[in-house]
C-alpha cells in the first residue's frame, strides 16, 4: 500500500510536466486528434452542470438561486451536485431544494463518500462518462448564473464545433473575508451579490477552475483524467484541481473562448482544502489579501 501511494505520487508530479505540453497526449493515451469537429454542434437541448461542495453551503445557496431565479426558457439543465453526507449543511439545503419542482431544471444530487469527493476528478468523470446531455459544464459552488446567462450560452453552443469552450468574462466580488455580510447573511440574494460596489470584470485564458464546457459525447467517450489514474483517486483533504491542466492536456486544447453573458463567481479568502487555523492556512490567506489588492489597483 504504501510502494502504491508512492507510485501514484510520482505519477501525479510527472502529469504536472506532461501537461506543461513536452508531447502531445495522444502519445501515451486515447485522446482526441482534431479539437475542431466537421460536424459543428446543433442547438443544444441539455446542458448538465456540475458542482461539488464540502463545507460550503452558504456558497451554494447562491448559485442553487441564482438557477432558480434564471431557470431556462429554451434549453433543459441537469443540475448535479456531489456532496458527502456528514457534511449536514450541504445536505440540509440540497433536500429543501429538491421540494423546487421546475419546468427546464433536473436536480441530481449525489452523495460521495468524502474522500472521493475531495478528488474533484472522480465526480466530474463520474459525470462525463453518464452524461446525456450535449455538453457539460464542469463549475465550482461559487459560480452564479445571470437572467441572461443560458439564452447568450445557447446562442454561443450553437453550431460550435470546438470541443472544449468557456466563458470568457465573467464578473467577480472583491476577496471576502468569511464574516462579509454576504457569506453570512441569513437572508440572501444571488441577484444582488451580482450587484455590489466590489464586483468586476474578469478575463479568463482558459478552460479551467469553474469555467470549463465540452460536448456531451467528448466527454462520453473520454471522461474526465478517466485514464490517469492518480487523479481517480480518492484524497484525505480537499486538494487543488491540478487536473484540469491535465484534462485539457488530454483534450489537445486550451478551449475556445465565448461570449456567456451574466457569469458570476464569489471570491472568498479560506479554502477548503487548506486546515483552519493552521500556520500555512493564515499564510496563504494573507498572500490571497496581498494579491487582491495589488490587482485591484
Amino acid at each position: 500500500m504504501v510502494l502504491q501511494r508512492k507510485i501514484l505520487a510520482v505519477q501525479e508530479f510527472l502529469m504536472r510536466f506532461a501537461a506543461s505540453g513536452l508531447m502531445p497526449a495522444n502519445w501515451l493515451f486515447d485522446a482526441p486528434r482534431e479539437v475542431n469537429l466537421e460536424q459543428p454542434a446543433g442547438t443544444p437541448e441539455t446542458i448538465e452542470i456540475v458542482s461539488h461542495c464540502w463545507n460550503y453551503a452558504h456558497l451554494l445557496q447562491y448559485q442553487i438561486q441564482s438557477l432558480i431565479e434564471n431557470e431556462p426558457a429554451d434549453v433543459r439543465v441537469i443540475y448535479t451536485v456531489f456532496y458527502a453526507p456528514e457534511d449536514a449543511k450541504t445536505t440540509k439545503l440540497l433536500r429543501s431544494t429538491e421540494k423546487n419542482r421546475l419546468k427546464n431544471i433536473e436536480w441530481n444530487f449525489i452523495p460521495l463518500d468524502a474522500p472521493d469527493l475531495m478528488r474533484r476528478a472522480i465526480g466530474r468523470n463520474k459525470a462525463a462518462k453518464s452524461t446525456v446531455a450535449d455538453w457539460i459544464w464542469f463549475t465550482d459552488c461559487d459560480l452564479l448564473f445571470g437572467k441572461d446567462t443560458f439564452p447568450s450560452l445557447v446562442e454561443e453552443l450553437t453550431g460550435q464545433d470546438n470541443i472544449l469552450v468557456f466563458p470568457e468574462t465573467v464578473l467577480r466580488t472583491s476577496l471576502l473575508d468569511k464574516n462579509d455580510e454576504l457569506l453570512c447573511a441569513e437572508r440572501f440574494s444571488a441577484s444582488d451579490c451580482m450587484e455590489r460596489d466590489c464586483v468586476k470584470s474578469h478575463q479568463f485564458e482558459k478552460a479551467t477552475g469553474p469555467v470549463q464546457i465540452v460536448r456531451g459525447d467528448v466527454a462520453r467517450k473520454y471522461g474526465y483524467c478517466d485514464q490517469i489514474r492518480c487523479y481517480q483517486q480518492p484524497k484525505e483533504r480537499w486538494v487543488k484541481t491540478y487536473e484540469d491542466r491535465t484534462f485539457r492536456w488530454l483534450l489537445g486544447t486550451h478551449g475556445q473562448p465565448i461570449e456567456v453573458e451574466g457569469v458570476g463567481i464569489i471570491r472568498h479568502v479560506e479554502k477548503g482544502r487548506y486546515h483552519k487555523r493552521s500556520p500555512f492556512s493564515k499564510l496563504r490567506e494573507a498572500n490571497r489579501k496581498v494579491k487582491d489588492k495589488l490587482l485591484a489597483r
